[in-house]
């Protein structure tokens, strides 16, 4: 059984406890920092007024990324399946012959 930690992440000036499992703790407070960063940069850059605004722009952006990134994870795999695919045939008409 893993060991539970208590913490508490602030992100747009609210503070959240959670309790969590000790191997999540690293990456939480990284997203946690991602997301505080992305704050400031949308507020530097768009005149924002309400949090729950930027905080919406911040999960849009992380969502799309996600998105993207499986998009491509999808490209990658189709491009490997097909060279896999060509070097089976290519080892199977040598086996052949």
């Amino acid at each position: 059984m893993s060991e539970k930690l208590k913490i508490k992440l602030s992100i747009a000036n609210r503070v959240y406890p959670l309790t969590i499992d000790a191997k999540q703790e690293e990456g939480l407070r990284k997203a946690a920092k991602n997301i505080e960063a992305m704050i400031q940069q949308f507020e530097q850059s768009y005149s924002v007024r309400d949090k729950q605004d930027v905080l919406a722009m911040c999960a849009l952006q992380f969502a799309s990324q996600l998105e993207q990134k499986s998009i491509d994870k999808e490209h990658v795999n189709e491009h490997l399946e097909e060279k896999l695919n060509a070097l089976d045939e290519l080892l199977r008409s040598h086996l052949v012959s």
